[in-house]
C-alpha cells in the first residue's frame, strides 16, 4: 500500500467511511491516492483532479513561485497557459496576478474539470479547446506558459503514472515535440517584447534552448533548478 500521511488516511476513511475497502484496495494497486480524494492543495488553491489530469506536482508550484516573481517585474496584460490539464498553473498565477489569463488543452475532460476548479477558486480564467501540436490559437499574448507533456517512451515512471493521462506525460522527437512546437508558432502569437516560460525535463534544457536560439536569435535565456537541483525552468525573454 502507499506510504500515506494519517491526515491523508483520516480524509479516506472519512471520503470512503461506506467502502473503505474499496479505498485500501486501490492504494494497493499504487492508484494515485490524490484521485481518490479528488482535489489537491496547489499553491494555495485547491485543484481538482481525476484520471483525465496530471496530478500536480511540488516541482510545478515552484515553477508558479518563479513565474509570479518574474510576471510582477513586467507589464503585461495578458497570459497563456498552454496544455492546462488541471488548470493549477492558470488558476494559481489568476490569484496573484491582476492579468486577463486564458488556458488551452486538447481534453473536454480536462478543461471541465479546471473549469470547475476555476469557479470554485473564484479565478475567473478564459479556457478554450486547442491541439496545440495541429492548431494556433487566433490571439496574442505578452506570456506563454507551460508544463507540457515531455516524458519520453522509454523513460521510467513511477507506479502511479500509470493511472495518469498518457497524453499529459508522452511527447515524441525525445520529448521535445510539444516545445518545438510552441516556440515555432511563438512569433505569431507573441506581443513584442513578450515572454514564453517552460518547465522542463531535467535533462532537455541544452536541447530546448538550441530550439530557442534557433527562433529567436536574440532572446534572453534564464535557466532554473528544482528543489532536487536539476534543470527544471526556461524562462526565455523576447
Amino acid at each position: 500500500m502507499n506510504n500515506i500521511g494519517k491526515a491523508d488516511y483520516l480524509l479516506l476513511q472519512k471520503i470512503y467511511h461506506d467502502n473503505f475497502d474499496y479505498a485500501q484496495k486501490k492504494l494497493s494497486e499504487n492508484y494515485p491516492i490524490q484521485y481518490l480524494i479528488g482535489y489537491v492543495d496547489f499553491y494555495n488553491a485547491k485543484i481538482n483532479v481525476n484520471k483525465h489530469v496530471l496530478i500536480p506536482r511540488f516541482e510545478t508550484e515552484l515553477l508558479v513561485e518563479k513565474a509570479l516573481s518574474f510576471l510582477k517585474t513586467k507589464n503585461y496584460h495578458n497570459l497563456l497557459d498552454i496544455g492546462t490539464g488541471s488548470g493549477c498553473i492558470a488558476i494559481a498565477l489568476k490569484k496573484h496576478l491582476d492579468i486577463d489569463i486564458a488556458a488551452c488543452d486538447i481534453s473536454d475532460e480536462a478543461l471541465l474539470l479546471a473549469k470547475s476548479s476555476a469557479t470554485s477558486n473564484n479565478t475567473p480564467i478564459n479556457f478554450f479547446k486547442l491541439d496545440i501540436l495541429n492548431e494556433i490559437p487566433n490571439s496574442k499574448y505578452d506570456c506563454l506558459i507551460s508544463n507540457p507533456p515531455y516524458v519520453t517512451k522509454e523513460e521510467y515512471v513511477s507506479p502511479e503514472t500509470k493511472y495518469e493521462p498518457s497524453l499529459a506525460l508522452y511527447a515524441d522527437n525525445e520529448g521535445l515535440a510539444f516545445y518545438e512546437r510552441i516556440l515555432s508558432i511563438a512569433p505569431e502569437i507573441l506581443n513584442p517584447h513578450g515572454s514564453i516560460i517552460f518547465e522542463i525535463g531535467s535533462t532537455q534544457a541544452s536541447s530546448i534552448k538550441k530550439i530557442a536560439l534557433n527562433y529567436f536569435p536574440h532572446c534572453k535565456l534564464s535557466i532554473y533548478q528544482d528543489y532536487n537541483d536539476l534543470d527544471r525552468f526556461i524562462f526565455i525573454e523576447i
